[in-house]
């Protein structure tokens, strides 16, 4: 029987072919009506030798979890004992057996690679098994488990095999998505190498090809709109219009005006109707930079655009439906935001769906030189002269410095050498970068301090808007005109 078993087993990969011939094969050694194959993690019968029986797709209950624990359970004749107590699905199992013939069964347990197996002896005659019959049920157990051990294995293996293809399919189509994606602007390159930054070419590539509303977290001059053309560049889209409008550029009463549009007569100036940037992106891409700005009334009315797919410009009354894909954009936290009250929770959660952080230039510095190649490109063919070089000092320098305006500050420098070095090889100080990385503020106790330097910070990256920096700090505009004066903070330098 081990012989005809092994030679039998030896090149199996799926144990259910080849059942009904295993319990041939051992019925020689161990007489039965049917033999059934369980895993015990999740109490489904995973396959049986024939249909002679009732068919349950799963089997719960202490006699049956039990076996793992006493390694056996022995009935020998159903007619007369009773299952042990307990909760057993399906509930009328002993009945179902006996109304088969089923009255003795025999059910041993082995170990495989990733789990349990219960291999179970039916007989439809009574006392057909005995405590005798452990060690033949045990040793036909061994090699079931050993043949279904190989199974799972060779099943983990293609797994692995197909998600390893995946991921590989995966990079290449970035990498290709990458190289093809060359805007006019110097920062329109998806340039690095990095593992951080291929690792968001990836998310991108694979949220590309759905409809989903995509959220690009990352500090100012990282390359949120490169990732966000990355997307529209890669997805089914890509042939419609890519809009994209800064919400911190716009005064608070326009933006409303430039996202929707407004026909004639809706305000004072408002000579003819105008198309919005929502109705120009149609069949195509919105991508709303610096989302956080957004009053809380375009909040509201935006939130409509995703729920309805649907708006009306400003002083209309027809409802235009939204054909269009919405990527946003941010560098400050958005959860902070909703709690401070500036950013409704609801139109979060709605942008919030697939979440793309791009970390800051200095925490992928691998990423510096290509990108620096890329813009020298760039820049060489805007200036008409031969592509300039970065002698090793150079090289060295952009390496070294930490870029707080990260790809941004990278392309401004390399524009501004390229012009000094005057078509020669870019050296260290036509870079014109600071010795040492900018230095981090001494940390203070001193509160008026901090309130001054946050205020100060916020003005900056506000651009000066009083009412867009008063939202961000939690103040009024008459309590912020109050702490600019009382900082000297009035002309701060933006």
């Amino acid at each position: 029987m081990s012989e005809d078993l092994l030679s039998l087993l030896t090149d199996v990969l799926d144990i259910r072919d080849v059942f009904s011939r295993v319990s041939e094969i051992v019925a020689v050694a161990l007489p039965h009506d049917r033999l059934t194959l369980r895993l015990s993690r999740d109490h489904e019968i995973h396959v049986t030798s024939n249909d002679d029986g009732p068919r349950f797709e799963r089997v719960t209950g202490s006699d049956f979890d039990g076996v793992t624990a006493s390694g056996f359970k022995l009935i020998e004749d159903l007619a007369r004992e009773q299952l042990d107590e307990g909760s057993i699905e399906p509930p009328d199992l002993r009945e179902q057996l006996l109304a088969a013939g089923y009255r003795s069964f025999l059910i041993v347990t082995t170990t495989t690679r990733f789990q349990p197996l219960q291999l179970a002896f039916w007989s439809k005659q009574s006392n057909a098994f005995s405590l005798q019959d452990l060690t033949v049920a045990r040793h036909i157990a061994a090699y079931v488990g050993l043949a279904f051990s190989h199974q799972q294995l060779a099943d983990a293996e293609r797994r692995a095999a197909e998600a390893s293809a995946r991921a590989e399919r995966l990079e290449v189509r970035a990498k290709s998505l990458a190289a093809e994606l060359d805007l006019r602007s110097g920062l329109g390159r998806a340039s690095g190498s990095s593992p951080e930054w291929m690792t968001i070419l990836k998310q991108a590539t694979q949220v590309a090809p759905t409809e989903t509303t995509a959220l690009v977290q990352g500090e100012s001059g990282t390359g949120k709109e490169v990732v966000a053309r990355f997307i529209h560049r890669a997805s089914p889209r890509k042939d419609g219009p890519f809009v994209a409008i800064n919400c911190a550029a716009l005064p608070e009463q326009l933006l409303e005006s430039e996202l929707f549009g407004y026909e004639r007569g809706a305000f004072t100036g408002a000579q003819q109707s105008k198309v919005g940037q929502i109705e120009l992106a149609s069949n195509g891409v919105l991508f709303l930079d610096e989302v956080t700005e957004m009053s809380l009334s375009a909040q509201a009315k935006f939130l409509r655009v995703l729920q309805e797919r649907e708006f009306q410009r400003l002083g209309g009354t027809r409802p235009i439906k939204a054909n269009v894909r919405v990527i946003a954009a941010t560098n400050r936290d958005l959860r902070k935001a909703v709690e401070q009250g500036t950013f409704r929770e609801d139109l979060y959660y709605r942008l919030q769906v697939f979440e793309i952080a791009i970390p800051p230039l200095r925490d992928r510095r691998s990423d510096v030189l290509p990108l620096a190649d890329s813009f020298l490109k760039d820049i060489a063919r805007s200036f008409g002269r031969r592509l300039p070089g970065l002698t090793a000092d150079a090289k060295r320098a952009l390496l070294e410095y930490r870029w707080p305006g990260n790809v941004r500050e990278l392309h401004n420098a390399l524009e501004r050498a390229a012009i000094l070095s005057e078509g020669g090889l870019i050296a260290r100080q036509h870079l014109l970068l600071p010795a040492t990385p900018p230095a981090v503020a001494a940390e203070t106790t001193d509160l008026n301090e901090v309130e001054r330097q946050t205020i100060g910070r916020v003005m900056r990256e506000t651009r000066g808007n009083k009412s867009k920096a008063a939202r961000r700090l939690g103040l009024t505009r008459t309590q912020l005109y109050g702490r600019l004066r009382k900082y000297g903070l009035e002309s701060v330098d933006l």
